[in-house]
C-alpha cells in the first residue's frame, strides 16, 4: 500500500476578536473548523483555500500570507495524515444566498475561547494551532508557495 497524505488548506479569517468558523457534520458529529479543504487537481493552494472558503462560508477570502504548514496524523485512523497549509487574509462579499457545502451546518464568528470551551468538538488539534500562531504573530509571504 501506497502512504498518500491528504494535501489541505485552511483559511484564518479574524475580525474584532472572532475567527470564521465552520460548523459542519462529520462522521455523525458536529465538530468545528475553520474553513477548511483537500487540494484539487490542477489547482494551487492559494486558489484551494479561496474555493473552500467560499464553498464552506459563502464569503469571498483574500490570503494575505501564510501563518503555518501543518502536519498531524488522525489517532483513530491508521496512516491517515494531513498536510495543512493554514493562510490568514480578510474576507468580504458575503453570498448570503449561496448553498453552502453538503455537511457544513453553518458559517459562525467564534472567539478562541469559545473555541477552546468547544475543545471536545474541534476536528483537529490543528485548530486551535493555527489560531494560536496567527496570535503569535506567524506570518510567511506567499511567494514561498512556488507552482511549477
Amino acid at each position: 500500500m501506497v502512504w498518500k497524505p491528504h494535501a489541505t488548506v485552511a483559511a484564518i479569517i479574524e475580525k474584532q476578536g472572532k475567527f470564521l468558523i465552520v460548523e459542519e457534520k462529520s462522521e455523525g458529529k458536529i465538530v468545528y473548523n475553520q474553513p477548511a479543504g483537500h487540494l484539487d487537481p490542477n489547482e494551487t493552494l492559494v486558489d484551494a483555500v479561496i474555493r473552500e472558503t467560499s464553498e464552506e462560508t459563502a464569503w469571498q477570502f483574500e490570503p494575505e500570507y501564510i501563518i503555518g504548514i501543518y502536519q498531524w496524523k488522525h489517532p483513530q485512523k491508521n496512516n491517515c495524515t494531513f498536510s495543512r497549509v493554514a493562510f490568514y487574509g480578510e474576507c468580504h462579499s458575503h453570498q448570503t444566498e449561496q448553498p453552502l457545502d453538503e455537511g457544513i451546518i453553518r458559517a459562525i464568528w467564534m472567539t478562541r475561547e469559545e473555541l477552546v470551551e468547544k475543545e471536545s468538538q474541534l476536528r483537529s488539534p490543528m485548530v486551535l494551532r493555527c489560531i494560536d500562531d496567527y496570535l503569535a504573530g506567524n506570518q510567511y509571504p506567499l511567494d514561498i508557495l512556488i507552482s511549477l
